[in-house]
């Protein structure tokens, strides 16, 4: 210890702004405080400068310190936290904020009230996104742009879309065609074109159907100079309309006129096709300029005369039914979409006044072809030859007049079918298939013939049955003569005869 020295000094605390001298005798220490503030007016100030200073409306940043069901606080360096109501977190109604925001998130808030009744910031997320979010949609709407978002709800007629505020896409401009059930494009996300934007209104109306057009123009050009007349695609039916059908052939629709979806008559589309159907078409005419597609669907399918004709034979008898009755004859449908005509000459070997003296409308009955036109597109029919052909007590049964396919060598001897041996009537191991179709092939002409030999039959029976009651020409003359009280003249006798004998 130093001469001099108090013992006890260094028992003794030291006061504050003391410090020790070489005039001390105990070693010297740190400094405990320095007042560099001044006074307490200038350590309010200073504290001042630390805090954030705005006003209603502005957009502040902050930090995400805390969440609660109904309220998120943010640490924007005021005085004290902002508060973000649940309501103001999302532009989606009834969001748990837990869904939204994480604590620790970096996140930009509007300030809607500095302070409310309890002196608190009032702030609001969504507010802050939609004002962001105005500013690039005008941008976009100015430079004809995309806009991209998450589709939040299904409303009456449309859909909710986020793309920093609410954008309304209207159901008829999702699809190029309307769609009707919208529930699957809950959560999706899309891109659409903007076509309202009223900011004082609150209206941004959205159009995915006007980018879809768009980005499918140059695919639908490049589509359209790949499709020549003659071609055959594949489609899908896509609608159905009065004078035809609309048929997909990969994002381009082509129209089948009602004249060419069947080689038949009728008189709706619906009667052939229906929506969604897949089909085969050929290309008509392709109208680049206007961008028209015009398709056949019943060039893609067999004529049915030309059908009738490779499969029938001038001479064969084949079912028909009587359709419609005329002066010169009645016709009969012989075949789905094909008439011939019977002529009145051919209906019976009695002079015939009116086809209905002998048929009638709807009824089934056979017939022989005597004629088949394709050029002209017409059949011509005997029924009175058809009833000549077949005795109906008869037990000689040709299935060829019956529609069972049989072909002659140059010879004109018959060909058996491959797998029969003439030599033993029996089928050969193999063939079975054909030994079945063989079968079923002649009894469907036997059953032909059956049902023929019963119409003529019937025929023979009415026809005997007419005779017994039909007055004879005689009395019909004895009648006129009387009614009129003398003899006709010559002239009168001369054109009766000629009515009796049918001329």
């Amino acid at each position: 210890m130093l001469a001099g020295a108090d013992p006890q000094a260094r028992d003794r605390p030291l006061k504050a702004n003391h410090y020790m001298t070489n005039e001390t005798t105990a070693p010297a220490t740190t400094q405990v405080a320095i007042n560099d503030i001044g006074s307490a007016e200038d350590f309010l100030a200073a504290v001042e400068k630390t805090l954030k200073f705005f006003n209603d409306g502005d957009i502040i940043e902050g930090e995400i310190v805390k969440i609660d069901r109904d309220e998120v606080l943010l640490d924007v360096g005021y005085k004290t936290e902002g508060v973000i109501p649940s309501r103001e977190l999302s532009i989606k109604h009834d969001v748990n904020p837990d869904d939204v925001v994480n604590v620790g998130d970096q996140i930009e808030a509007l300030v809607l009230q500095k302070e409310d009744k309890e002196g608190r910031l009032i702030l609001s997320k969504k507010r802050a996104q939609y004002e962001r979010a105005w500013g690039d949609v005008e941008q976009v709407k100015e430079n004809d742009g995309v806009v991209k978002g998450t589709v939040i709800e299904v409303v009456k007629g449309g859909l909710i879309l986020d793309i920093g505020l609410r954008g309304f896409l209207p159901a008829s401009l999702i699809e190029l065609r309307r769609v009707r059930d919208l529930t699957p494009y809950l959560g999706q996300e899309l891109e659409a074109k903007i076509l309202e934007l009223d900011k004082n209104r609150n209206n941004v109306v959205l159009s995915r159907r006007a980018l879809l057009e768009e980005t499918q123009s140059a695919t639908r050009a490049q589509f359209l100079n790949g499709l020549h007349k003659g071609q055959v695609r594949k489609g899908q039916v896509s609608s159905i309309v009065n004078f035809g059908a609309f048929v997909d052939l990969g994002g381009v629709d082509g129209l089948v006129h009602v004249s060419e979806l069947s080689w038949k008559h009728i008189d709706h589309a619906s009667e052939v096709v229906e929506v969604g159907q897949e089909v085969t078409v050929e290309v008509l005419e392709v109208d680049l300029d206007r961008e028209r597609v015009s398709l056949s669907l019943k060039a893609t399918q067999e004529d049915p005369w030309q059908v009738f004709a490779r499969t029938h034979q001038i001479g064969q008898i084949t079912p028909g039914k009587v359709t419609k009755l005329v002066p010169f004859g009645a016709f009969v449908r012989v075949a789905d979409g094909i008439e011939g005509l019977v002529h009145i000459s051919e209906l019976s070997h009695k002079h015939v006044e009116m086809a209905e003296q002998v048929v009638s409308v709807g009824e089934e009955l056979f017939v022989r072809v005597i004629d088949i036109d394709l050029d002209r597109r017409r059949i011509s029919l005997s029924l009175k030859q058809a009833n000549d052909m077949v005795d109906p007590n008869g037990t000689e049964f040709d299935p060829s007049l019956y529609g069972m396919t049989t072909e002659y060598d140059e010879n004109g001897e018959y060909k058996f079918p491959e797998g029969f041996d003439p030599e033993t009537n029996q089928w050969l191991e193999g063939y079975d298939e054909a030994r079945v179709a063989w079968e079923n092939e002649y009894a469907s002409a036997q059953a032909r013939w059956e049902q023929h030999k019963e119409q003529v039959a019937k025929a023979i029976e009415a026809e005997a049955n007419a005779e017994d009651v039909a007055p004879s020409a005689s009395s019909s003359f004895s009648s006129e003569s009387s009614s009129t009280g003398a003899l006709a003249d010559d002239e009168a006798l001369a054109a009766l005869r000629e009515k009796l004998a049918g001329n």
